[in-house]
């Protein structure tokens, strides 16, 4: 079993290092997203650079990277803890990608879709709180780290297993890492908006 454990990781871990931004961008329209925009090869720079269609597929491509890990994990009877290294590992391919010698994106919609799949009333209070903060500022930096914010603290509320807390709160850190230059533009004023002009 514990064999069996250090495979759903570390598949957990390749699976959410698989690029789908660029790959997708790259497919469909012979682009570089890395060159573009914010250079990111997440979701929100590829429905800047390369429209709504491409941008919701890759989303919905990098929510399956977080899903999927804790799904099988679960299925296959590996426990709570497993399960919260499985979807902690496919965040950790996509913000740390292998197959992009270290580089990735800031692992938003992975994290989301391990929550998702983890602790659904979380995720999608989280979700809620995306979409107002985007439609109020449109700045998707600032939805994500709010709605990440709220995680840890609606499973304390909940009362959810010790495991999922540290899942919550080791998200926030994740999150607030990999946005550290979109806190710092944010403050500047220079966040690029993920629709609209810039205010």
């Amino acid at each position: 079993m514990m064999a069996v454990a250090a495979f759903a990781v570390l598949g957990a871990y390749l699976l959410g290092a698989v690029p789908f931004g660029l790959l997708v961008v790259r497919a469909v329209t012979g682009r570089d997203i890395r060159k573009e925009g914010s250079g990111n090869i997440g979701a929100s720079n590829v429905y800047r650079v390369a429209g709504p269609a491409i941008g919701v597929l890759v989303l919905a491509l990098d929510l399956l990277k977080g899903v999927l890990p804790v799904v099988v994990s679960q299925r296959l009877g590996l426990g709570s803890l497993t399960t919260v290294m499985a979807g902690l590992a496919a965040i950790a391919g996509h913000n740390w990608s292998v197959f992009l010698r270290g580089a990735g994106g800031k692992g938003v919609a992975t994290s989301y879709g391990v929550l998702l799949a983890l602790s659904p009333v979380a995720g999608l209070i989280a979700a809620a709180i995306w979409v107002a903060v985007i439609l109020i500022t449109r700045y998707a930096s600032l939805a994500s780290l709010l709605g990440v914010l709220s995680v840890p603290v609606v499973m304390r509320l909940r009362a959810e297993p010790a495991v999922h807390l540290a899942f919550g709160v080791a998200i926030v850190i994740f999150a607030f890492y990999r946005h550290r230059a979109n806190i710092q533009r944010l403050i500047a004023g220079e966040e690029l908006p993920l629709f609209g002009a810039r205010k």
